[in-house]
């Protein structure tokens, strides 16, 4: 075996093989750094150049592609505070906070020996389990999966903040989110309202972006100023290295986590980084600052997120069996080059297995090396005004986000739920509580049906059930006295909200909190139109989400001034009296203009309108940049719509008329 190992590393050190693999590194810090894309269209994007392809190297290139993308898509979430994939989404928390104090570089340079050091702990899992993982996988049933995901919607007592009210009823609109579309036990067709494009649910990216990225967009056009505050970057990037020496333990600790949960199929990259942060929150007591800038807020998602790589690819090589969409993928390269996944991997196709372990380790370390050489420089995009940067970055999210379903419905989503996002961002609701939750919500129920299926409700005693439940219950008291919100850690049922004006003032969030009531109600008459099967999870969740509601709107209406479930940042934010603060929605209003043009003249058209109006009229630039800027971030669009092979979203004018590519 170990001659089989090295042998593997010997052909993986000839010149083809490290050219492969560079272009597929490449290719993934591309894909990453763009918003919303991630592990699978990337892989897709790469599959066609295989045929005909050596083994070893064309499966180089993809785990070169597969182990970066957590890297590089650090730099949206950090500089821009929009997720770059779903396992970054955690990492926005403290990273963009960082960024905002000129702390840009800092973050950067530690997010990227986080993700280097937890590929490289990956693959040394990889390799020491690839013999003995076969049972330890196969010993995981349906029951014992439901409860992890439970123990997943454990981290919501993390980041409830300060109402725990909020937080749980957050979770639960996420999990109902999660519940639209097909029931997974009978089929039956839940919350779509007669509109087809939810029948296979709300894509992820939609989410991601709508409830992240739209709501920052909007803080900081109103703000008028860059991303930093002006500090100095360029000396952060020893101190982001040294910052995770500091916290090396934590850095391994969670990428422990990452391996195991990689492993488990159906888990994966979209809650990895959440229970790496909770678990950070739980176990720092040294001056601890999350969601305000503190760096091992950075360091344990980046830490995960690159280790289940390595865990996903168990159960995908080994049984066939794919740990996460991108592996989905990956698992197709494999069939098309030939490879059999299944026990060969460990007997006559072990040299392959090995192949994919060093590809995985000197890939993280080629991507992380490329992405800290990048890091100063890139991280100077945050002293760019924002208003310059605005209009590339909303294009890019709506084009991101048409990557869904390739449907105008993606677009419309979008802003809906951006809408929703910078309410629940104004009246401190916690968003990440909503992402677990919607997150969570398909293998949640997924796996409780199966469990009392399989095993009736027995499956309660199973001592995997018990273990988990135990580990889950102590992760809630945990994070009951460790709790974090988007402004910091606070000191649960603390009055120390501060004070508004009048009850008049708290008309809002009541209303909001009402609004979300009412969703809630809505999900409930919904569930019970359907048999018991597709009933009973959104029956469950939206019972529990207006028992939390029916706490808070008293607590709301009747709490004394400053009382902790008080929030309204248009009252008592950080920017509250500073001179040229604008409106809220004005950011959204663009959003929102870009959507209606689309539906109009086409995306393409839209985007050669949108882009000129948004620099003349907001960014007050002249003719010239106006010019350049539009040329370049067209060209950038076609570039990415011609390697993706897409269509662009049509509009009207494309019903009306046959246009050309790209404006059809």
């Amino acid at each position: 075996m170990v001659d089989t190992l090295f042998a593997a590393l010997g052909a993986l050190l000839t010149f083809q093989h490290l050219f492969y693999m560079l272009i597929g590194v490449s290719v993934g810090l591309v894909i990453g750094v763009i918003p919303g894309l991630g592990g699978i269209a990337g892989l897709s994007l790469l599959i066609p150049f295989l045929y005909g392809m050596e083994e070893t190297a064309a499966l180089a290139m993809l785990i070169g592609l597969v182990a970066v993308i957590p890297t590089s898509d650090t730099f949206s979430s950090v500089l821009m505070g929009i997720p770059g994939s779903s396992a970054s989404q955690a990492t926005v928390l403290d990273g963009f906070p960082l960024a905002r104090q000129g702390q840009a570089a800092r973050a950067l340079s530690a997010a990227f020996i986080s993700s280097m050091a937890g590929g490289i702990f990956g693959a040394i899992i990889l390799t020491g389990f690839v013999v003995i993982a076969r049972p330890l996988i196969l010993s995981f049933g349906s029951a014992e999966l439901f409860m992890l995901a439970l123990f997943g919607l454990s981290m919501v007592a993390v980041l409830a903040g300060r109402s725990l009210a909020k937080g749980l009823a957050a979770c639960c609109i996420g999990l109902i989110i999660g519940s639209i579309g097909g029931a997974p036990a009978t089929g039956e067709f839940r919350m779509i309202f007669g509109f087809d494009y939810l029948y296979d649910g709300i894509p992820l990216v939609i989410v991601g972006l709508g409830f992240f990225a739209i709501p920052e967009i909007a803080d900081l056009l109103r703000r008028n100023s860059a991303i930093a505050s002006g500090h100095a970057l360029g000396s952060g990037w020893f101190q982001g290295v040294r910052d995770w020496w500091a916290n090396v333990w934590l850095s391994m600790r969670c990428a422990g986590m990452g391996c195991i949960i990689g492993a488990i199929p159906g888990l994966g990259g979209s809650v990895v980084d959440w229970i790496a942060y909770g678990h950070a929150v739980q176990t720092t007591k040294k001056d601890p600052q999350f969601g305000k800038g503190d760096i091992r807020g950075v360091i344990a998602p980046e830490s995960s997120n690159n280790a289940m790589q390595g865990g996903a690819l168990l159960p995908t090589m080994l049984f066939g069996i794919p740990g996460s969409g991108a592996m989905a993928v990956f698992l197709g390269g494999m069939v098309l080059l030939g490879i059999q996944p299944g026990p060969s991997m460990v007997g006559a196709d072990l040299n392959i297995t090995y192949s994919v372990v060093w590809s995985l380790a000197l890939a993280n370390v080629m991507g992380a090396g490329i992405c800290l050489a990048l890091a100063i420089p890139i991280s100077r995009l945050t002293q760019i005004p924002f208003q310059r940067l605005a209009p590339f970055m909303i294009v890019l999210i709506c084009f991101a986000a048409f990557q869904a379903t390739r449907s105008l419905a993606d677009l419309v989503a979008l802003l809906g739920l951006g809408v929703l996002g910078v309410l629940m961002k104004r009246f401190g609701w916690p968003r990440p509580a909503l992402l677990i939750g919607y997150v969570l919500a398909p293998q949640a129920e997924t796996y409780f049906y199966q469990a009392l299926q399989f095993n009736g409700w027995s499956f309660v005693t199973r001592p995997g059930v018990i273990a988990i439940g135990l580990m889950t219950l102590a992760s809630i008291w945990f994070g009951l006295r460790n709790r974090v919100d988007e402004h910091g850690h606070v000191v649960p049922n603390a009055d120390d909200a501060p004070d508004v004006p009048s009850f008049r003032a708290h008309l809002p969030q009541i209303a909001f909190a009402v609004a979300m009531a009412g969703v809630l109600l809505v999900a409930l008459l919904d569930a019970v139109q359907h048999d018991f099967l597709a009933q009973v999870f959104p029956l469950s969740v939206s019972v529990i989400g207006l028992g939390m509601l029916a706490i808070l709107v008293p607590q709301l209406i009747r709490g004394k001034t400053g009382h902790h479930s008080h929030f309204d940042a248009e009252l008592t934010g950080e920017h509250v009296g500073q001179p040229g603060i604008g409106t809220l929605w004005g950011g959204l209003g663009w959003v929102a203009g870009l959507v209606g043009l689309t539906a109009l003249i086409g995306f393409y058209a839209a985007l050669l309108v949108f882009f000129p109006l948004f620099l003349v009229v907001r960014a007050k630039a002249s003719p010239l940049a106006t010019l350049l800027m539009t040329a370049g971030a067209a060209g950038v669009i076609l570039v990415l719509a011609n390697a993706l092979s897409l269509n662009f979203p049509a509009g009207f004018a494309q019903d009306m008329f046959d246009l050309p590519w790209p404006f059809r």
